[in-house]
């Protein structure tokens, strides 16, 4: 199988890890390969240098080539269909040469606050923080040399798929988070390239549609491997070029669908560094929410995005900091163990809380207008400082902004869900952050037995479907009938202990706000 190519391969850059994923006929995983690295915050931008992405593009992909040797025996030279996906939004300019015209701005970034002001009222359409042409509105606003030697603007995906390919497209999930899409068409809304122009008239050098990468949807041709676009990946030369390659996704868009809910009235957590949701619409929303993003997903279908920039990573933190004193007393335990026992006390914690406060917040929040992150925990002087309730208070912490965005497409939209699912680093310990999801959003939540390899295997489905699809064949169809047939999904209901106990939790949270602002403001 391995020999003759009838293997796709997803490839995913996260904000902490690259991972690579080898699928065989049945679209099971049967290889994986890992990268670890870590954005940069240089003169006051979260970052990620190219060199960084090259490097850790071909250690990802040894890393995966040397699973395929140790397991099967074999070298890996070829694949039958292959995609690549990264975290979304964000801010990579290019000149005519095309070199890059300053820093790789992440989505991480939350200084394009009045062009996103701007924008969202001139379009009648929320424009968040961390979407591309916020950072490009942002840069003409601040009248940055770069704008006028612009020729090509794109995402991270957009821009490891040019590099294998030779081609400037995106995915329409992808695309979405750039700029708005009309679901009509599938293309970018004509109608607001025209305001954006307009506004930008004399500042920008071409029209905003020339600068953006073409879109494309789930199923359609994006390209073949190049022998340039191997030798990025594996420069011994042993992988050789000519994969079909599908449209370059973001994480929002893959996440749907290792979780199978691009569906209408399905919808998906994602929980890693940042944490999402991703609801598919029945149709449009009444009115604007500041709080919600309209994309779509990889088939062009409108997707309301509850994001928040802060997830696991404060966790993350705390983890290590139990590891290290664990170390100090001479317990040497690896960091699943730790992590698990850790999560696992949460369960026997007090149900609010028990008084305990915790911001999970290393950066900026636009959803609580959070400007910049300053983690916290705090206490009432009455409450009780014990394991249990310090780590489900970090776990509510975690979900708290989430639990903001969801209240407004469920109370002020009255968004109904079939199905929700989860994924991501926060659900690897089985039955904790699963059941506190469910309380906190108040619906059933499933994880399925394949979407543990999260979105490069979710870029290596989409690479599948491209290569096998049948005519007129959906991409929901595909899932539910071909990729997803027979999966186990665990489900968790909610508990109204929990319910009620996360909702006083909730009202405190709000509460204590100004708390952050002021260490905001004070430090």
């Amino acid at each position: 199988m391995i020999d003759t190519g009838r293997t796709a391969i997803g490839i995913e850059l996260g904000s902490t890890r690259i991972k690579a994923v080898l699928t065989g006929p049945d679209h099971a995983a049967v290889a994986a390969g890992s990268h670890d690295w870590e954005n940069q915050f240089v003169d006051r931008v979260w970052t990620y240098s190219l060199e960084a992405v090259h490097e850790g593009l071909q250690a990802c992909f040894a890393a995966l080539a040397e699973n395929v040797r140790r397991r099967y025996g074999t070298e890996l030279r070829t694949t039958g269909a292959l995609g690549v996906s990264a975290m979304m939004h964000g801010y990579l300019a290019f000149d005519a040469d095309g070199e890059l015209l300053t820093p790789f701005r992440t989505w991480r970034n939350t200084n394009t606050g009045a062009a996103s002001e701007a924008l969202s009222d001139t379009f009648g359409y929320n424009i968040p923080h961390r979407w591309s042409i916020a950072h490009l509105y942002q840069a003409v606003l601040n009248e940055e040399e770069h704008v006028g030697r612009l020729a090509h603007l794109t995402t991270l995906a957009g821009y490891v798929h040019w590099q294998l390919t030779g081609r400037q497209v995106l995915g329409v999930g992808d695309a979405s988070g750039m700029f708005p899409i009309d679901i009509a068409t599938g293309g970018y809304d004509t109608r607001r390239l025209a305001q954006f122009d307009e506004l930008a008239a004399g500042r920008v050098p071409v029209k905003l549609a020339e600068l953006l990468p073409a879109v494309l949807p789930a199923g359609a041709a994006a390209g073949t491997l190049t022998e340039a676009g191997a030798r990025l990946l594996d420069p011994s030369g042993t992988f050789q070029p000519g994969a079909v390659m599908c449209p370059p996704e973001g994480d929002a868009g893959t996440g749907m669908v290792a979780t199978n809910s691009v569906a209408r009235r399905t919808g998906n957590v994602s929980a890693g560094t940042s944490i999402f949701a991703m609801i598919v619409l029945d149709g449009e929303l009444s009115r604007v929410h500041p709080e919600i993003d309209l994309v779509t997903t990889p088939a062009g279908d409108l997707v309301a995005m509850v994001h928040c920039n802060n997830g696991a990573s404060e966790l993350n933190a705390w983890a290590g900091l139990f590891a290290e004193f664990a170390a100090a007393l001479g317990v040497d335990k690896d960091s699943n163990t730790i992590f698990e026992t850790l999560f696992r006390s949460a369960l026997d914690g007090a149900p609010d809380g028990g008084g305990l406060m915790a911001f999970n917040n290393l950066s900026g929040e636009p959803i609580t207008k959070l400007h910049e992150g300053r983690p916290l925990f705090f206490r009432t002087p009455g409450s009780s400082l014990d394991l249990a309730g310090f780590m489900r208070t970090q776990l509510y912490a975690a979900l708290a902004t989430l639990r903001i965005g969801m209240d407004v497409l469920q109370k002020s939209e009255s968004v109904r869900l079939d199905r929700m699912f989860a994924h991501g680093g926060l659900f690897k310990t089985e039955g904790v952050a699963q059941k506190l999801l469910a309380a906190a959003i108040d619906t059933p939540v499933s994880v399925g037995d394949l979407a543990g390899e999260g979105g490069a295997w979710g870029i290596a489905v989409l690479a599948g479907f491209l290569r096998d699809r049948q005519e007129g064949q959906s991409l929901d169809d595909f899932l539910t009938g071909t990729v997803f047939a027979g999966a186990r999904l665990d489900t968790a209901e909610p508990d109204p202990a929990d319910v009620a106990g996360f909702t006083a939790f909730m009202e405190r949270y709000v509460a204590a706000l100004p708390v952050q602002q002021a260490a905001v403001d004070n430090s």
